[in-house]
């Protein structure tokens, strides 16, 4: 098999326990929804990484192994360090700046 065809697989796999999550969410009520926006997001978005990017026929056989590769990506997600709240400050620091850079060109 090759690792194309494995991904294919792993996606799949993954596809199905994002829905099978996704309906658990469905019936909880609207504030513990929210309690797990987050971590839907992040699931969703390490979807979409998959399908952007084959995995070895090794790391592909590894991760079907898992009854729920996509819940172990995301809680080794959760351990890491990001930059993410940095990104956000930096974010509002350069839309803040081109606001004023706006505002003090068209004073002139």
């Amino acid at each position: 098999m090759t690792a194309e065809e494995l991904t294919t697989i792993l996606y799949r796999k993954m596809k199905a326990e994002q829905d099978t999550y996704r309906d658990w969410l469905l019936g909880l009520l609207p504030e513990e929804i929210l309690d797990h926006a987050y971590e839907y997001s992040v699931r969703e978005d390490i979807l979409m990484a998959l399908e952007e990017r084959d995995v070895t026929v090794e790391q592909g056989g590894a991760l079907l192994d898992s009854p729920s590769p996509l819940a172990d990506i995301y809680r080794e997600w959760q351990k890491l360090e990001t930059r993410y709240m940095e990104d956000v400050r930096d974010t509002i620091e350069s839309r803040a700046n081109h606001l004023v850079f706006q505002e003090q060109a068209g004073a002139d």
